[in-house]
């Protein structure tokens, strides 16, 4: 693996193990921002028939769950964007291959975010013990899982899944019916999964484990995305 800085200015990494890179070269920051912030985070609280979690009074519990913790990058957004808001975030990634300190502890992500104050939390989300929920802040928990998606014990109802697995073309055992069936049976009614991909195979095998499923504008260099939702019954 090795660092590499895309078009934003922000660092990605590439695999030699999958010939792909961890987020799109015309912008890291820029691509998870809208992909998992704006069309899913932000989406989610605006939209989501589940948007009224956190406007009830006492703080109540979001739970996220992403398909490649990578680089770390989408899981800080999330931390970031959740800073104000009256909700604890419990935040579950799976992740095969993590990265080494000389990697994660190189990448810019809070010196181009302005967050600087918060380089301690974006390193101990990558230092901290495996397997098991770490505190990153008294509102966000973080639990990362070193397996591979088809074994992972799915012990929660996930609201948010961010679908952030290489390319279609680099795993293509990631992007099927059957694993997107796993990720709906583990999804409230009404959560919402996001990906970067618009691919048409994928936009089938995302229908028939159950999801309704939309193309929407993609981040810069990729004309379209996909959003899936599970629905409120179904009959939805």
């Amino acid at each position: 693996m090795k660092l590499i800085t895309t078009s934003d200015g922000s660092h990605s990494v590439y695999s030699d193990k999958f010939n792909a890179d961890y987020h799109s070269k015309h912008g890291a920051i820029q691509e998870s921002q809208h992909v998992f912030i704006i069309s899913g985070l932000q989406y989610f609280f605006q939209s989501s028939p589940l948007s009224s979690i956190g406007v009830r009074g006492e703080a109540e519990t979001l739970r996220i769950f992403e398909m490649g913790f990578g680089t770390g990058l989408n899981a800080f957004l999330t931390f970031l964007e959740m800073q104000d808001k009256n909700v604890n975030v419990e935040y579950t990634a799976v992740e095969q291959y993590p990265l080494k300190e000389e990697i994660y502890s190189s990448l810019n992500y809070t010196e181009l975010l302005d967050a600087e104050n918060n380089k301690s939390n974006f390193l101990e989300m990558h230092e901290c013990e495996w397997n098991v929920f770490c505190n990153i802040s008294t509102k966000f928990t973080i639990r990362k899982v070193n397996t591979q998606l088809q074994m992972l014990n799915h012990d929660y109802n996930y609201h948010l899944v961010f679908f952030d697995a290489f390319a279609y073309t680099a795993q293509p055992e990631l992007w099927t019916e059957e694993i997107f069936k796993q990720l709906y049976n583990t999804m409230e009614q009404g959560g919402t999964l996001v990906t970067y991909s618009a691919k048409g195979q994928v936009r089938r095998n995302l229908q028939a484990a159950g999801f309704q499923v939309e193309r929407i504008i993609g981040p810069p260099g990729k004309r379209e995305m996909l959003r899936a939702i599970k629905p409120l019954s179904l009959q939805a």
